[in-house]
């Protein structure tokens, strides 16, 4: 009998090689291509694309990559490295590779890495703690895209979402609660979690749910007064209508309504990016204090945290 060979692959979106328009409008190109993203059809989008978004948006998004950039690269790059290895350390004899739905490293080197190390059994982790047709799904995609040419396929584990694991609500819960220590507890805490289309939530993604689902379990745990936590929705794109309410609108609003004094926490990052660094820290702040807020204090991510890496654990043993 054949003993399984286990073998785990943790899947982030991906970033950028360089905070340079060339590389920037590289990696733009691939995400903004991909059906599962953007699903206008393909002969009306590939032109809108190539001659207006890409050389529009290619030289400003470089701009913000360069404010965030970290000494050793990307920072949603840095993040994850340090999960896999983390992770890695804590499942001696178990090959942990890491890959990105976008940019490099794509999905096929480390998923043949895995397989060359005699992988039985993969365990797939997408690093999105609430599912969404637009970032899971994408990952499964792109799997079965590198499996299509394989001849021999090891059985696969694919974990959809965690958005209530008890892990993944302790591990935030502890990541505010320190936050409140260091400075105060807020008027408001915000949760600001990443937009998409409410067009895809009425064709039947669950991800508005998932979402809500995080917000009320972090809710009970840290039991808080009602009306202190705030969810808000990020990042919105297009003329579309996104999910509600918007966070720059909502912490334009807040000062007016006596709330000076607020954190914002962006539960759906597993690590933090360009849309947690640059467009919350960054512009998101600017925008709350503008409007006359006093205090502004961002919580980063979970990154490599230990509470993190304690959830990635518990999260792919469960399949072995």
């Amino acid at each position: 009998m054949t003993q399984t060979k286990f073998g785990v692959l943790l899947v982030n979106l991906g970033t950028p090689e360089a905070p340079t328009p060339q590389a920037v409008k590289k990696y733009l190109a691939e995400f903004l291509s991909d059906i599962r993203v953007v699903d206008t059809p393909r002969l009306l989008w590939w032109p809108i694309l190539n001659f207006v978004i890409l050389p529009l948006r290619s030289p400003r998004v470089s701009k913000l990559y360069k404010a965030v950039w970290m000494e050793e690269g990307s920072p949603l790059m840095v993040y994850s490295r340090r999960q896999q290895k983390a992770l890695a350390e804590r499942l001696p004899g178990t090959p942990v590779e890491l890959a990105m739905s976008y940019g490099k490293p794509g999905m096929k080197e480390p998923i043949e890495k895995l397989l060359a190390q005699g992988v039985t059994k993969m365990v797939v982790l997408p690093l999105y703690p609430q599912y969404s047709c637009s970032t899971s799904a994408a990952v499964f995609d792109g799997v079965a895209r590198v499996l299509k040419s394989q001849r021999r396929l090891p059985s696969l584990s694919f974990i959809r979402d965690y958005a209530t694991h008890p892990a993944y609500i302790s591990a935030l819960k502890a990541s505010i609660e320190r936050s409140f220590a260091q400075h105060g507890e807020p008027d408001r805490l915000v949760l600001s979690f990443h937009g998409i289309p409410k067009r895809f939530v009425a064709e039947g993604d669950d991800y508005e749910q998932r979402c809500r689902d995080t917000a009320q379990a972090l809710t009970d745990a840290l039991q808080l007064p009602s009306g202190k936590i705030m969810l808000t929705f990020q990042s919105r794109f297009g003329r579309e209508p996104w999910l509600t309410p918007y966070t720059d609108e909502t912490l334009k609003g807040l000062p007016a309504q006596g709330v000076k004094h607020i954190q914002i926490l962006c539960p759906g990052f597993a690590a933090d990016c360009l849309e947690t660094l640059e467009e919350i820290k960054g512009e998101n702040r600017e925008i709350f204090i503008h409007a006359g807020g006093e205090r502004f204090e961002y919580i980063d991510a979970l990154n490599d945290q230990p509470e993190h890496i304690d959830l990635l654990q518990q999260l792919v043993t469960q399949h072995f």
